[in-house]
């Protein structure tokens, strides 16, 4: 078991160079209006970030990919690759989730190759695929033989674990209060990994109005630390 966690320790260790970094998904919208000034405003964002958008996107995602990739549907594959990108409404947003998981693809099939990944990478290379992040954690956990379920989870603990190092830099928070934040999300993320157990596919893509609008915002601001 070990030998097959420790990759993914690595996959979702904040250091793994998949860009996320540079993107708060509207959440800076939030900061500079005075929305999210404080680790308690944080959290309330957080939590509905989580369970009411990254939980039918990045994580519904994820479970139908592992699905898709353990039944070798690959061309339904390459179909939700294209949906996850059309169902982002902002534009900025769109851009982060390829740019990311077009990096993710690439450092992932250096590190953990598979059959599947590479078609994947051809397929982004051909402009045939856009590249999502969700995808390719769900095509790396499939070849360790790590179980669809913490896969779900740590495709969104990366997620989440990335906002809050941004929100950290961004509001700016404490590194104890980043810190606490990330273990309160623990009970969050295992909650969505639960409803994301329950959902069907036609569920996915669904988030919150605020935040899309939010996010397609960040493009007007002012000063911006995150490209989106």
């Amino acid at each position: 078991m070990i030998k097959e966690i420790l990759p993914l320790i690595q996959l979702c260790d904040s250091n793994f160079p998949s860009g996320a970094f540079s993107h708060s998904f509207g959440l800076e919208t939030y900061i500079q209006e005075d929305y999210v000034t404080t680790a308690e405003e944080l959290k309330q964002f957080l939590h509905v970030y989580i369970l009411k958008s990254l939980t039918y996107t990045d994580g519904l995602g994820c479970r139908i990919a592992y699905d898709l990739a353990a039944e070798q549907k690959l061309e339904e594959l390459w179909a939700l690759d294209e949906v996850l990108y059309a169902s982002c409404s902002s534009a900025e947003s769109r851009e982060a989730s390829r740019r990311i998981g077009q990096q993710m693809a690439r450092m992932c099939l250096t590190l953990y190759p598979s059959d599947t990944l590479a078609d994947y990478q051809k397929k982004i290379k051909k402009k045939q695929c856009y590249g999502h992040p969700a995808l390719v954690f769900a095509l790396v956990c499939y070849e360790l033989t790590i179980s669809r379920e913490l896969a779900v989870m740590s495709c969104l603990y990366a997620g989440v674990s990335s906002l809050i190092q941004n929100a950290v830099r961004g509001i700016p928070l404490g590194q104890t209060d980043g810190q606490l934040l990330l273990l309160w999300a623990h009970e969050v993320i295992q909650s969505a990994v639960e409803v994301v157990e329950g959902l069907s596919e036609s569920a996915l893509g669904r988030t919150q109005p605020g935040l899309e609008i939010a996010q397609m915002r960040h493009e007007q601001l002012h000063v911006r630390l995150f490209m989106s």
